[in-house]
């Protein structure tokens, strides 16, 4: 079982991205949190720059919003999911190292603050992936494709 957290994700392209890389990747259900862009507005309409990037993914994903993450953490953690945040943080394991469990949630933040302090330190374990160029992060639908195929190809 695997889950995707997007906590303040400003881009709807950026949504609509890793929804549609969720699907792909088998993840289970996408849980959007603070002001991240959902899937349908508050009249029941359709986000068309959700809808777009993520070819229809948006309409058969599983997804919820939640309004508590530090507790959705807590419950899903009661549940035996181990809750990984990816950011770069001197407490952070490369991803290459990093052992999947079977039941899995991946936060993802902000694209420019990452996930905060506090998050980090409600999970399990947090994961970067190495930056080998001058560049300092990866745009972070392109970071969710990686992260979230990183599972798929090690339990091949």
């Amino acid at each position: 079982m695997k889950y995707l957290i997007l906590p303040d994700i400003r881009s709807a392209h950026n949504v609509g991205a890793m929804f549609r890389t969720a699907d792909g990747a088998g993840v289970s259900k996408v849980f959007l949190a603070g002001y991240s862009p959902r899937p349908v507005d508050r009249f029941g309409r359709s986000q068309s720059e959700i809808e777009k990037t993520s070819l229809g993914a948006n309409k058969t994903m599983d997804w919820e919003y939640v309004d508590n993450l530090p507790q959705l953490i807590v419950d899903l953690r009661q549940n035996g999911v181990t809750v990984v945040a990816v950011e770069q943080s001197s407490n952070s394991v490369s991803l290459a190292n990093f052992t999947v469990p079977n039941k899995v949630a991946y936060i993802l933040g902000n694209e420019v603050d990452g996930v905060s302090e506090h998050i980090q330190q409600l999970c399990d374990v947090i994961v970067e992936l190495p930056m080998l160029g001058q560049k300092e992060s990866l745009n972070v639908a392109t970071t969710a494709g990686i992260v979230l195929y990183h599972q798929v190809v090690s339990k091949k």
